[in-house]
């Protein structure tokens, strides 16, 4: 694939995504020099939506691995499917089949059940393997990562060695919950996300919720700007954010007052403290209040 600048440039625009030059140059460079990208930044700032995007540009598959505490090799590489082969054991009870026979049927692909890693390396074509919040994941099971990650290649013992036969576009998201190794950073292209200026962010709006008025659009770009520089527990995603400009229209709010953020703060906080901290602010940052 001939991957130029423009490409990208072009791919987003199309994914509608609205990016940086940044974010386009990094996304340019993970794919002409086939290497990971590993993308931080806090949590609900678009970082897992650019290997969506990614999936889209390229006209693939989109193979996600959500990482959690305690997620192992078993979880992320591949299972056998116990139950069939269970089933296929007393099938063949009483046939005076020899075990090397039945095993060799037991232990093929036919049993074998596909976790995210091993259907992104076996997969025919060219894939979007995201990792996502590998922060989260034990430093055992980014060692085993790192490995991967060198040779796209993995041993299932009773089946041999598997390599990629494309290697996938890798994708790695991190929130910063715990400091990844310098090995796996030395492996990866990097990339950090941030939330998006009033700017932007109204550009976002306006882009994926073209009914909301211009100037509405505008005022809860800022309001949405001023309420992450308070102290929370969880600053609003960009997610969030366009649900609540949602909600607005759906509730047909043409004033950003106080009465109005006040009853539409449960779709843009999740949390009571956080409520509570920007209904003390509320005088100072509601755009109808000044």
């Amino acid at each position: 694939m001939d991957v130029t600048p423009e490409f990208v440039a072009e791919g987003l625009r199309r994914a509608r995504y609205i990016t940086n030059e940044r974010v386009e140059t990094a996304v340019f460079l993970a794919l002409a020099l086939d290497k990971p990208l590993l993308i931080e930044g806090p949590a609900g700032a678009g970082k897992t939506e650019v290997a969506k995007v990614l999936a889209e540009m390229l006209h693939t598959e989109l193979i996600r691995l959500q990482c959690y505490e305690g997620l192992d090799e078993a979880r992320a590489l591949y299972e056998w499917n116990y139950q069939k082969q269970l089933l296929r054991l007393q099938a063949d009870e009483g046939q005076g089949l020899r075990w090397e026979d039945v095993s060799e049927h037991l232990f093929s692909r036919e049993y074998l059940l596909e976790r995210p890693l091993l259907r992104a390396i076996s997969a025919p074509r060219k894939v979007v393997l995201l990792i996502d919040e590998i922060d989260k994941a034990d430093e055992e099971f980014e060692a085993f990562l790192l490995e991967l990650l060198s040779d796209f290649q993995v041993s299932v013992p009773e089946l041999g060695t598997v390599r990629a036969i494309e290697r996938p576009v890798v994708v790695l998201t991190s929130n910063r919950a715990r400091e990844l190794s310098e090995a796996l950073r030395r492996r990866c292209l990097h990339l950090f996300i941030d939330f998006p200026g009033i700017e932007q962010e109204r550009k976002i709006i306006e882009l994926k919720v073209p009914e909301l008025d211009a100037r509405l659009a505008a005022e809860a770009a800022r309001l949405v700007n001023a309420i992450r520089k308070l102290d929370l527990k969880k600053s609003p995603s960009i997610a969030e954010t366009l649900d609540w400009v949602r909600a607005l229209v759906r509730l047909g709010i043409r004033e950003l007052d106080t009465p109005a953020i006040r009853s539409t703060l449960g779709v843009l906080l999740k949390h009571e403290d956080d409520r509570g901290a920007v209904e003390r602010r509320i005088s100072a940052i509601a755009p109808r209040s000044r």
